[in-house]
């Protein structure tokens, strides 16, 4: 099963989810805001991409909250993470054993290829 991570309003899930009941892709959603991830499932993700790739730091959030201004190393990075899924790129998808973070069309046609 593929499993979506992400929040409904967020214009990146909204394509991916789209593409995906598109392509006839059964997923389940996992929304940020109603069902936050922790620590250790972004351990886990982390040990499938980079934390460069997985913190949103072009987000409202990571402006917001002045992370950068912080200068945290990565443990805090993902403390931060765990604390305010929104500093999470969006959307994050788990799909047979990948990760896959944000969306990019070109990307999708040749994962989800049915």
């Amino acid at each position: 099963m593929t499993h979506v991570y992400g929040i409904k309003s967020c214009g990146s899930v909204q394509k991916a989810l789209k593409f995906l009941e598109a392509k006839g892709i059964p997923y389940t959603f996992h929304d940020f805001k109603i069902t936050p991830v922790e620590g250790d499932k972004i351990e886990k993700w982390l040990q499938k991409t980079t934390l460069a790739t997985l913190l949103n730091t072009k987000g409202t959030t990571y402006r917001t909250l002045g992370i950068k201004a912080l200068e945290l190393d990565d443990t805090r990075k993902v403390e931060w993470m765990g604390k305010h899924n929104l500093l999470i790129k969006r959307p994050v998808i788990e799909f047979k054993d990948q990760l896959i973070i944000g969306f990019d069309e070109s990307l999708y046609e040749g994962l989800f290829h049915t």
